[in-house]
């Protein structure tokens, strides 16, 4: 078991304009699991997805967050981005936690590829892309992260 000096859990979050989806690392920063997609009615009411997220961060002693930045193929910023970039600034002022970016590039697209190859159903994925996006998000920052230790060693 991990000791406390070496225990890192990230929160993975995949931000949309109606969902959140989550993901958490295990307890050695190793995995990433889905949890949930967290729901709104409007795109600007954030206050119960924050109470939400905060919420997870206490139940699995979350250390830092991970927060896919959905940049356009060509590597420019949009409307998005600005929208992300904010709820960021507004998950460090609420939680404290230290807020890392991630690229998420293609990762609807691979999750959408993930849900085929398992057999789900066309109508059944849109219940599941936003979690599954979450993880590819969390794992791909865990994997860096893991890669940079052992090249540092």
């Amino acid at each position: 078991m991990a000791d406390e000096m070496t225990r890192e859990i990230w929160l993975g979050l995949d931000f949309g304009s109606k969902t959140v989806g989550v993901a958490v690392s295990d307890a050695l920063g190793l995995t990433a699991q889905g949890l949930e997609i967290i729901r709104r009615e409007q795109e600007n009411k954030l206050r119960r997805t924050c109470a939400r997220i905060e919420e997870l961060i206490e139940e699995y002693h979350v250390t830092g967050i991970v927060l896919g930045l959905p940049k356009n193929m060509n590597g420019t910023e949009g409307e998005r981005v600005e929208k992300t970039l904010a709820f960021r600034d507004m998950l460090e002022r609420r939680t404290l936690l230290p807020v890392e970016m991630w690229d998420e590039r293609l990762t609807s697209v691979a999750a959408e590829k993930a849900m085929i190859e398992a057999g789900i159903r066309r109508e059944k994925r849109s219940e599941h892309v936003d979690r599954i996006a979450a993880v590819l998000i969390l794992q791909g920052f865990l994997d860096r992260r893991s890669m940079e230790r052992r090249e540092s060693d």
